[in-house]
């Protein structure tokens, strides 16, 4: 959970170039220099400035907003994830306060479509690979069989990662990405072992408090109160409770098919059927009508 936040926040912090996220600059450039690879991005030294080569993650500016427009425009389903639309900044072309729910669900699903019309090809498919890497070890069932091939996956997906990210990029919680695989297959599937579910609740237990200098007995007396009110709502006619709120659809009408597709319910359908032909006559030879 927290290595999937940190490479979140490794990969969007170099790409978007936020400060104190950034793995690029002047000192990833000089262990370029140091290490003798990568020669053509090394520093150039001017008279009055140095110039930094842009990289394979090195975005333009317009790439920059495109980007950040993309996470602005996009919708999810309701309580998949908070809204990404309010931890975006378009005016410094940035993402701000993000969570660790924030960037589970950015590396789920929503990275790779922010970035599929930008970086070079190679750079993409990096981190594409290490996306689906994520999504295949948090899903709901995972195959066994398959969990040494998705080792040596994540592997190569590494090595494409070195190839096209500079070496300051690779601390140790990339480092602890190749160690996933077997943790799945010693201790089980992960979403039995993340917090999510916690520190969500956490946040309700926090906004309980009023009085900081005795939080405890704040977050006892909001539970017991709500607790009272909750319970008190229930024999009360027109009146909402209190907590989580009531499914949208709720009292919405189920589809008819698996009730018309039933050996039980086709004695009803012939007598409704008779008794729409009897009531209305001129009708009965339209079938279609009926």
């Amino acid at each position: 959970m927290h290595i999937e936040k940190n490479v979140c926040d490794s990969i969007i912090g170099t790409l978007l170039e936020i400060p104190g996220k950034n793995k690029d600059g002047i000192a990833a450039r000089l262990d370029l220099l140091n290490m003798g690879v990568k020669t053509d991005l090394q520093p150039e030294y001017g008279e009055k400035r140095t110039h930094l080569p842009p990289g394979p993650w090195n975005l333009s500016r317009a790439e920059k907003r495109e980007v950040c427009n993309s996470f602005y425009g996009m919708k999810v389903p309701e309580g998949y994830s908070s809204n990404i639309k309010n931890l975006v900044s378009l005016q410094d072309s940035r993402l701000l306060g993000l969570k660790s729910h924030d960037c589970h669900t950015l590396m789920q699903q929503l990275l790779p479509v922010a970035i599929r019309s930008v970086l070079e090809k190679p750079a993409r498919y990096a981190i594409t690979r290490l996306c689906f890497f994520f999504n295949a070890i948090c899903a709901k069932t995972v195959d066994v069989s398959k969990l040494d091939k998705l080792e040596e996956d994540v592997v190569v997906t590494l090595c494409l990662l070195e190839k096209y990210f500079p070496p300051s990029f690779f601390d140790i919680m990339v480092h602890l990405v190749v160690h996933l695989v077997r943790e799945v297959r010693l201790c089980g599937l992960v979403y039995f072992r993340w917090m999510y579910p916690f520190e969500r609740y956490m946040k309700v237990l926090k906004g309980y408090v009023q009085n900081r200098t005795r939080p405890k007995g704040c977050i006892a007396k909001r539970y017991i109160a709500e607790e009272a009110v909750e319970f008190c709502t229930q024999h009360l006619s027109d009146v909402s409770t209190v907590g989580v709120p009531s499914s949208q659809k709720m009292g919405v009408s189920k589809p008819l098919s698996g009730c018309t597709n039933t050996e039980e319910v086709l004695p009803y359908i012939e007598q409704h059927m008779i008794h729409i032909r009897t009531a209305y006559p001129k009708f009965r030879k339209r079938t279609k009508w009926l």
